[in-house]
């Protein structure tokens, strides 16, 4: 069996998910819109002010409901992206040094490029903090797009743009564990380092019952937490942990996939998203964030740097003979990819929360994404078509 049979077949189910997650996605996303700009929107930002105190005494976790959502319940999203991850590292695409080559350059240059025109854009001050909100490409709205094209692209197109998807996510969780921690706990850093190890003992000592890793999760999650580094990268982390080949006899990688991947899809992000994307346009909130400079730099980054970015470092990797492009992928339709890559909601919503203290600034942020999303999926879906398949 050859390697790209490996990688696209196991891929299937993952990506049947993405595309109806997409669609749940969307529909939340809506759902967020429409409540937080209606007569009971005082009941929707209300909702998620909401606090719940978890533990006892000093070893209580306070946060409110959307912390809650960004805190703990992404870590099992930021999860699932590691299993992943390390599955695509050890038994798909980028196991390959030369087929892994070129989707790593395309998303490095669809993170450089934007974060350089957003920087351009915003000219300093506290917006500037946001430059890594157009890093990464929202897999469930980019592999939904290329549903809905149907037979007109190629699995080698869905491919690629996922593999670069994937690379993105790499960059991205690197992003915030470097850059978004909030004055690191050497203390607590060396808990969550314990409990990693101790999920390495067990694996070590031949232990395959799930639940018996659960209580050394939680703990990694809240060490996490208390460090400083953001709760999601203990997602990641034990994401990664998670052994990609057969433990034992035990495909224990596909039986967690199987049932967190459809969580994550149909509920946790969509759950995200009608806790994020909520943006009051009232009281001249939305000619605010069209008159801000951080809107149109958010949307540019995404627009223009990914399309150019991601298109831009896989034409000329490939004029450098580095890497080849999947079977039944044309280099006309690396811009449609590169458009696709735009569509950044999941991750940027997110980045922009930890970016930001300013509701104002926040607002502005996600009124570029929305902006810059959809017109890179729009922007995507006409370049694919126009450019066909490859023949």
């Amino acid at each position: 069996m050859s390697i790209r049979t490996k990688v696209v077949d196991p891929l299937s189910d993952f990506l049947d998910d993405e595309v109806v997650g997409g669609l749940v996605l969307l529909l939340a996303a809506i759902v967020a819109l429409v409540w937080a700009n209606s007569p009971w929107s005082d009941a929707y930002f209300d909702l998620w002010h909401t606090h719940v105190d978890v533990g006892i005494g000093d070893a209580a976790i306070d946060l409110d409901l959307h912390g809650w959502v960004n805190d703990l319940l992404m870590a099992v999203f930021f999860f699932v992206v590691g299993m992943e991850i390390k599955r695509e590292l050890v038994t798909g695409e980028l196991q390959d040094r030369r087929a892994a080559a070129l989707p790593a350059i395309a998303a490095a240059g669809g993170v450089a490029l934007p974060a350089l025109i957003f920087t351009l854009i915003v000219a300093g001050g506290e917006a500037a903090k946001g430059w890594a909100i157009p890093a990464a490409t929202d897999i469930a709205f980019a592999v939904g797009v290329l549903a809905l094209l149907g037979s007109r692209v190629s699995s080698g197109v869905r491919l690629f743009l996922l593999t670069i998807a994937i690379v993105d996510d790499v960059i991205a969780i690197a992003i915030i564990a470097i850059f978004y921690a909030d004055g690191l706990s050497i203390g607590w850093a060396a808990v969550a380092i314990a409990g990693l190890s101790a999920v390495v003992l067990f694996q070590r000592l031949g232990v395959t019952r799930m639940w018996a890793y659960a209580p050394l999760a939680l703990l990694v999650w809240v060490a996490v937490y208390e460090s400083g580094v953001h709760a999601t990268i203990a997602g990641v982390a034990l994401g990664l942990l998670v052994p990609a080949r057969p433990f034992r006899g035990r495909d224990v990688h596909s039986r967690l996939e199987h049932r967190l991947h459809p969580v994550s899809a149909y509920a946790i992000v969509p759950l995200f998203a009608l806790a994020n994307a909520g943006v009051d346009f009232g009281g001249g909130a939305l000619s605010d964030a069209l008159s801000s400079r951080l809107t149109w730099a958010v949307a540019a980054a995404l627009v223009l740097g990914k399309l150019i970015g991601i298109s831009g470092a896989t034409l000329l990797a490939l004029k450098l003979r580095i890497g080849t492009l999947p079977g039944g992928m044309a280099r006309g339709q690396v811009f449609g990819v590169g458009a696709l890559g735009g569509i950044g909601f999941t991750v940027s919503l997110f980045i922009a929360d930890l970016a930001f203290t300013d509701p104002r600034l926040t607002d502005a942020a996600k009124v570029g994404i929305f902006i810059g999303s959809i017109c890179g999926g729009v922007l995507g879906a006409v370049l694919l078509v126009r450019r066909g398949r490859a023949g």
